[in-house]
């Protein structure tokens, strides 16, 4: 017997192990098949992909760019509308004011008194919004965004800029109103500390101010601006008979001019001609203001259009890569169906194969 049974182990062995090997290749198969099913994904590596590897390794760089660039216009195009919002409320407080100043060469005093102390409101309104913010970003602020262009906007009218505008307004009958609006602009166009109502970084002329405004990368191309700036100009020049250069200081100056009149001046020489000045400053502010917001919104309009753009690019690109790194879903779950009965079936076979091994031993 122990004959018989020796001479048919290496059968059996064999077939045995025939069977082990195909379970495990089965196995394999199944986990293989689920990992596809559960992420979607041919493989987990490059190496896995094959002859899609090329494609899959030159497409990735460009979706990223893609996306990259449609999140940075994201962003910009936030801080693109707040200062959309703050330069309408700056265009109206400037026609506002425009708008009040031909009431004031009457003889009412009530309405210079008036009309002064809503002019000083309004001055601290204008220092607060250009201190806007984005999040932790100052959107006039330039290069310098982390920090207020305005310093101490709540305290405007206890700065040296309001008081020696004060102080020359005070000084019209005996100056005259060639000088005192000869000395209300030299305040207003000074960056000297003391009497810049900006900060350090927005006391500089503007043409370097100009140089460091905000980019965004939207992709290829040039990189647009995507900022206004609190003491300067962006892209308009300032025109007019009375102008500083920058519509935001034409507008502080006029709001500090106005805001620095009393009624006891109506009738004092030069009164009439201060007024003028005056308006002739705003009429510049509120023409710079409109044009710098209309390049502002120009550009705005072109990154919506560049981010629509990027977002076929995506589309295009993301099918292209789903093509050689993702599976088709119904060939990976019909193969998995398939995989889970043949590995059953080769566990069947194995399990008939020990019976009938221990039989043959009996």
């Amino acid at each position: 017997m122990s004959g018989s049974i020796g001479s048919g182990y290496p059968n059996e062995y064999g077939r045995m192990g025939s069977l082990v090997a195909n379970a495990a290749t089965a196995r394999q198969s199944l986990d293989g098949l689920t990992r596809q099913a559960a992420d979607g994904r041919i493989a987990e590596t490059f190496a896995g992909l094959g002859a899609g590897a090329k494609t899959s390794l030159d497409l990735r760089p460009a979706l990223a760019h893609a996306r990259t660039a449609q999140t940075n216009i994201d962003a910009a195009a936030g801080r693109m509308d707040l200062t959309q919002t703050a330069m309408t409320q700056l265009q109206a407080i400037a026609s506002s004011f425009q708008a009040r100043l031909n009431n004031l060469n009457g003889l009412d005093a009530g309405e210079v008194d008036s009309t002064a102390a809503d002019a000083r409101s309004a001055l601290t309104q204008v220092a607060g919004l250009l201190n806007s913010r984005d999040g932790d970003v100052y959107i006039f602020a330039g290069a310098d965004a982390a920090n207020p262009p305005v310093p101490n906007a709540d305290n405007i009218l206890a700065s040296g800029y309001f008081t020696q505008i004060g102080t020359a307004v005070a000084g019209l009958s005996g100056a005259g109103a060639a000088a005192t609006a000869a000395t209300t602009m030299a305040v207003a166009t000074s960056n000297a500390a003391g009497t810049s109502p900006f900060s350090a970084s927005q006391s500089q002329p503007a043409i370097v101010l100009q140089a460091e405004l905000p980019v965004v990368d939207a992709g290829a191309g040039p990189r647009p601006r995507i900022g206004l700036l609190a003491s300067a100009n962006t892209s308009v020049v300032s025109a007019g008979p009375s102008t500083t250069g920058s519509a935001t200081r034409d507008l502080m100056r006029a709001l500090a001019t106005i805001g620095s009149l009393s009624g006891s001046q109506v009738g004092v020489p030069g009164f009439a001609a201060l007024i003028a000045d005056t308006g002739a400053g705003l009429h510049s502010s509120i023409g710079a203001l409109a044009g710098d917001a209309g390049v502002l919104g120009d550009t705005r309009t072109g990154l919506t259009a560049t981010r629509s753009s990027l977002g076929d690019v995506q589309t295009v690109l993301s099918a292209q890569l789903s093509a050689v790194e993702d599976v088709d879903m119904a060939a990976v779950l019909s193969a998995l169906q398939l995989a889970q009965t043949r590995l059953q079936s080769s566990y069947q076979l194995i399990a008939a194969q020990s019976a009938l091994s221990l039989t043959k031993y009996i």
